[in-house]
């Protein structure tokens, strides 16, 4: 399998070096890509770099994931306009772990194989690193002319908040990684996302200048919407790998409400089918538009690949359930035991059984059960006719909330627009 090539297809090579191809071609190849542990969980815009790994391994050659300890400690300027906070190590060493253990999900990590996944954490070699050796040993390779020439320096430099000397130094950080896993575990490759190219090149030139060797690097471009805007984001904020914090029900729904146009790209980049499977579900879905089968195949593959197949099934029948002409005598034909367990994953707001029976009125309720932000944007929201209540509109902003509008005295399903589920639970 050549990997570029299957790359190239999927659109997830943006920069290449030369000679990268050919480095793959030749032999089983040791590549990285970094991480950042900014939090417990990875989110879906890290599923590319993990989708990277896993073609890599897929292809043969033998990955490594290294968690960014230390470098989490500093802060990246890539691709932003001010200074991050920095965190605490014990909050690092606490994401660190998180994002460790989602990684082992998606990656083999069998020792029996050659190419077997490993884990690294730059920390490692950076704790005990001092400032005077590291200046030292690595500051004296690469120029200031030479770091100040990255757009990601550039750009900062030029701007109004300027950067700090611990941001600065982040490129010979991370570039001493490189050259680190180079020379300890004769990783050649990098690999990552196009903002963290001129990273990656400062990495090839220490080990060219401080061991005299050859590296490699290539990486992907940064995942957008068809409209240009951010990839990765609902209305609640970040999609999350973690079911605690982004539900398999969530995250197949993020996926299901893509548009035609970014479905099928994201057909290429977020799953495993082949040119000709997705070139198959593309064209029978033109023309087929309402069926969304592109759609409901990219969460399918996607869902599975993060979550897994029960989960997946559990999601599809939460949505068949809510999305039904029939969800009132689906929900009366499953017992309580069945309708938790299909549910569990739909967005819930809990209510006292006290507070309801004060009938508030659907405005105050629609605000303090925070399904809008402020009583008004539900009044106007109620007014345009944007909410239903068990698949009823309501459109009387003076209607009174009561119990006896919950199926089973447990439950109230509120819509808003056309894909946003709330479920209310009385307790």
């Amino acid at each position: 399998m050549n990997l570029i090539e299957e790359l190239r297809w999927r659109g997830m090579i943006q920069d290449i070096m030369p000679g990268t191809e050919e480095q793959l071609l030749k032999e089983m190849t040791t590549a990285y890509i970094g991480f950042d542990p900014t939090a417990e969980s990875l989110h879906i815009g890290s599923l590319v770099p993990i989708l990277l790994l896993v073609h890599l391994q897929k292809a043969g050659h033998k990955p490594v994931a290294l968690v960014g300890g230390a470098t989490g400690m500093v802060g990246d300027p890539s691709g932003k306009s001010e200074e991050r906070n920095l965190l605490s190590e014990d909050v690092l060493q606490k994401n660190v772990a998180g994002v460790k253990k989602q990684l082992e999900q998606y990656l083999d990590f069998d020792t029996s194989k050659p190419n077997a996944a490993e884990m690294a954490n730059n920390y490692d070699w950076f704790k005990d690193f001092s400032f005077l050796n590291f200046i030292r040993d690595v500051g004296k390779h690469i120029t200031v002319n030479y770091m100040m020439a990255k757009d990601s320096v550039r750009k900062r430099l030029e701007g109004e908040t300027g950067m700090s000397f611990t941001e600065f130094t982040y490129q010979l950080v991370q570039g001493y990684d490189f050259y680190y896993l180079y020379t300890n575990k004769n990783c050649k490759l990098q690999m990552g996302g196009s903002d963290q190219w001129g990273n990656i090149v400062t990495g090839t030139e220490l080990i060219r200048r401080k061991a005299g060797g050859e590296a490699f690097a290539f990486t992907c471009p940064l995942i957008t919407k068809a409209d240009g805007s951010k990839f990765g984001k609902s209305e609640k904020g970040n999609i999350w790998l973690d079911p605690e914090k982004t539900s398999p029900y969530e995250f197949y729904q993020f996926w299901l409400n893509t548009t035609d146009a970014d479905a099928a790209r994201y057909l290429k980049i977020f799953t495993f089918l082949t040119h000709e499977e997705v070139s198959q579900i593309v064209e029978a879905h033109n023309g087929n538009e309402n069926q969304r089968s592109l759609q409901k195949r990219l969460a399918e593959e996607i869902t599975t690949f993060v979550h897994g197949k029960d989960n997946f099934t559990k999601a599809v029948r939460a949505t068949e359930l809510l999305f039904s002409k029939d969800t009132l005598q689906i929900i009366e034909s499953l017992s309580a035991d069945e309708l938790d367990e299909t549910l569990s994953g739909v967005p819930a707001v809990e209510f006292s059984i006290e507070d309801i029976n004060n009938n508030p009125d659907v405005v105050t309720f629609l605000a303090e059960s925070a399904i809008l932000p402020s009583k008004g944007e539900a009044r106007k929201m109620v007014q345009g006719g944007g909410i239903s209540f068990n698949k009823q509109k309501v459109t009387d902003t003076s209607k009174k909330v009561e119990m006896s509008m919950f199926i089973n005295q447990k439950y109230l399903f509120v819509q808003k627009g056309k894909t946003n589920y709330y479920l209310i639970k009385v307790f």
